[in-house]
């Protein structure tokens, strides 16, 4: 960024532009949830391996998120959030004209990358903003990618319905382009840089355990639950796993903090950040499906992908003003509050859709109760890390909460699709499938619930130099 242009930018004008990547990121996301059917019929797959469209992009960007952030530490933040908006815009443009399951899966996990993004602003804000408007630009943030993945169900339909797939890539790759652009001249570098490396060794463990135990779910249904295949692979990736935990323990330079995430306020609000990202990752997949099931199964409404849409736009309008007002009710009651009604919220979204998944009505207030309770929650996640680590560990541990979004993400995406595919009739998803993937949910939400009452309500004394004013506005 030239120096006439950092004498132009003002921190609206960079949340602005910071928000847009935001967005763009959240939407890609989200688009291709209700048109997981469209995709699976056209390019002649599974149910299973069109799941991966969905997952490989959550676990990329899981993995790719810590990694972009420790580089942006490294080379600065500006610099490398333009590589990772280059990277999305190539991930973009080749799921646009991807013709076979596998170049489409391999496009998504290109296009994960781009879930460095948040880290990256998180980290701007922390070092450019007036204090009294950093929570606030943080909590905004943090609440897009909930409302961009809301919007993104939303105009999916439309897209879809009106013109082919391939249109659910061409659109967002505008917006990421200009969100380049924009960075390139209005986001100021940071002067603040760490020398570092990157610990390679725990990111190549990462991704292999958290693929093996992803594989062996989503493939159980089909090679056998408890098949040598299954088991064997499920068992390996575990193994994997306590082995890049062991790794991260040990090493100087870990991919992920282990040690900070024992603080009761760090480890609580990311264990909530997971199970909030299973209930709201799922439901893209399990709602939009069951409402374009026929009408002749007695629980479908055989919605065209536009009409599914239409029954998330309640969602995706009450996370924008529940998002929008969270900053009040931090400001007069704490982050703690919103986060514990904002799960209860989303929870009885699934109870809601336990009970009366086979009417209208009953889908529409479901969407409602979930938009309420993620825009809430949200917005409060990352203001609650922020006031429980120092100052300087605000950009690792903000990223890390968004990086167990992405894991709830996946791993919630990847058993709902098995459960699915598990309980079949006569070709189609059996109403006890989506009874049972709903149950799920609402117990993952239940244990979120009951872990958010365990988070600190108000930050210990030696983390107070982190703590900063609360609100939305910026």
């Amino acid at each position: 960024m030239s120096q006439a242009s950092a004498e132009r930018s003002t921190p609206n004008l960079t949340l602005a532009v910071l928000a847009l990547g935001g967005v763009a990121f959240a939407l890609l996301q989200s688009l291709v949830a209700p048109a997981l059917p469209d995709i699976q019929k056209e390019l002649d797959t599974t149910a299973s391996a069109v799941a991966w469209v969905l997952t490989g992009y959550l676990l990329s960007a899981s993995v790719a998120t810590p990694i972009v952030g420790r580089l942006g530490d490294m080379f600065g933040k500006e610099r490398v959030l333009m590589i990772v908006l280059a990277i999305l815009c190539a991930g973009t443009a080749l799921a646009a004209v991807a013709s076979s399951i596998g170049v489409l899966i391999a496009a998504r996990v290109i296009q994960g990358v781009g879930g460095g993004i948040f880290p990256l602003a998180f980290g701007i804000i922390r070092d450019e903003f007036p204090r009294e408007k950093v929570a606030g630009a943080i909590g905004l943030m943090s609440a897009l990618l909930g409302i961009g993945g809301g919007l993104g169900i939303v105009l999916a339909g439309v897209i879809v319905d009106n013109l082919s797939y391939h249109w659910l890539f061409w659109f967002p790759l505008v917006a990421v382009v200009i969100a380049a652009v924009t960075t390139h001249f209005f986001v100021p570098e940071s002067p603040i840089k760490t020398p570092g490396k990157i610990n390679w060794a725990a990111a190549i463990l990462m991704s292999l355990g958290l693929a093996g135990v992803l594989l062996a779910v989503s493939e159980g249904s089909s090679w056998g639950w408890l098949s040598a295949k299954t088991v064997g692979l499920f068992v390996l990736g575990l193994v994997v796993l306590a082995a890049w935990v062991r790794t991260e323990l040990r090493s100087e330079v870990p991919l992920v903090d282990m040690n900070m995430m024992r603080i009761k306020g760090v480890w609580t609000t990311n264990v909530v950040a997971l199970l909030l990202g299973v209930g709201m990752y799922s439901s893209f997949i399990l709602v939009p499906q069951l409402v374009q099931q026929p009408e002749s199964t007695g629980y479908g409404f055989g919605s065209s992908v536009t009409e599914a849409g239409l029954f998330m736009v309640p969602s995706a309008l009450f996370m924008i003003v529940a998002g929008a007002f969270a900053g009040r009710l931090e400001a007069r009651f704490g982050s703690k509050p919103p986060l514990m009604v904002g799960t209860a919220f989303t929870a009885g979204s699934f109870l809601l859709l336990i009970v009366a998944h086979d009417v209208k009505a009953g889908i529409y207030a479901s969407s409602v109760l979930q938009g309420i309770g993620i825009g809430l929650a949200f917005a409060s996640l990352a203001n609650l890390i922020v006031q429980n680590v120092r100052q300087d560990q605000t950009g690792v541990a903000t990223g890390m909460n968004t990086v167990m979004r992405s894991l709830g993400g996946a791993i919630g995406g990847q058993i709902a699709a098995a459960i699915l595919a598990a309980q079949v009739v006569g070709g189609l998803p059996s109403e006890d499938g989506f009874t049972i993937a709903f149950v799920f949910c609402f117990v993952a939400l239940l244990v979120g619930l009951a872990t958010s009452v365990l988070i600190p309500g108000r930050p210990r004394p030696d983390r107070a130099a982190g703590v900063v004013a609360t609100g939305t506005e910026a």
